[in-house]
């Protein structure tokens, strides 16, 4: 357990952890942020990667066809799978965490999260570069691990399910059906709704054990089920698969398709939430 009581801590690094690894060649050090802000100032060493891509189509090929690229994408950023992997960004927030969760459907189990960001980096006293040298030569690979992932048509198979759990991190107004970004409005029928930034406290760091625990337990999102976590893209998703990781959840998933391929596919069924 860490200090915050989390089961698996590993999968965060603390900005003084990471400091004490800054001339480690061992470690690679993802910026995911949009490349001005890369551009402005980042952590020395840093390789640049902007995940910021979606997918609308979960099925076999298209979603074979489109990790190879995510996989290709970050080879060329100089994301080097034989190295300890740490993806950051301004917070502890969802492009990093959907960094984290591409390794780790990749089977790369050396991979982490700088809880609180650059902000807490900076905070820390920690060097900021505007040095942007090419990405070094990198070699991305791995195995993929089906279950960390679930498509669009085995949700569908498992509504209703007690041994599943759909977890919506989109808005309010998301959820609500009140903004429509795909074709229909609304959400996956029976989805439990718990926004991604809850997950974080007024610093963008990762909310204690007990905290998450607690919020997630009372929303009915247990551990002794099979969480599938959804948004509109996989990235906030992403965020709140770490967060249940991190608690020691044994089976959760991320929907990288989400809602841009849910509401748009009109085979798949909605329901619009009622407060």
């Amino acid at each position: 357990m860490s200090e915050k009581g989390y089961v698996n801590p590993q999968l965060l690094i603390t900005p003084e952890a990471l400091r004490a690894r800054l001339d480690d060649p061992s470690v690679c050090i993802v910026d995911t942020r949009p490349t001005h802000e890369y551009a402005a100032g980042h952590i020395p060493g840093a390789v640049h990667a902007d995940l910021y891509i979606s997918l609308n189509d979960t099925r076999e090929a298209p979603f074979r066809a489109f990790m190879a690229a995510l996989a290709y994408v970050l080879e060329n950023r100089g994301v080097d799978t034989d190295r300890t992997i740490v993806f950051y960004e301004n917070e502890s927030g969802m492009r990093a965490a959907r960094g984290f969760w591409i390794c780790e459907y990749f089977g790369h189990q050396d991979v982490h999260v700088l809880d609180g960001g650059l902000r807490a980096w900076k905070e820390m006293g920690g060097p900021v570069t505007t040095a942007c040298p090419p990405p070094p030569k990198a070699k991305f690979q791995g195995a993929p691990v089906p279950e960390r992932h679930m498509d669009a048509d085995e949700i569908r198979g498992v509504l209703g399910r007690e041994d599943h759990t759909i977890l919506d991190t989109r808005t309010d107004d998301e959820y609500y059906g009140r903004v429509a970004r795909a074709a229909r409005a609304g959400a996956i029928p029976g989805a439990i709704h718990i926004e991604w930034t809850r997950n974080l406290d007024e610093k963008g760091r990762f909310r204690p054990a007990d905290e998450l625990r607690a919020m997630y337990g009372e929303a009915g999102v247990t551990p002794d089920r099979q969480v599938v976590c959804y948004c509109q893209g996989g990235y906030r998703s992403a965020h709140a698969y770490l967060t249940l990781r991190l608690l020691g959840y044994p089976n959760v998933r991320n929907y990288i398709g989400s809602w841009r391929e849910w509401g748009d596919r009109t085979d798949l069924p909605i329901e619009v939430p009622k407060k």
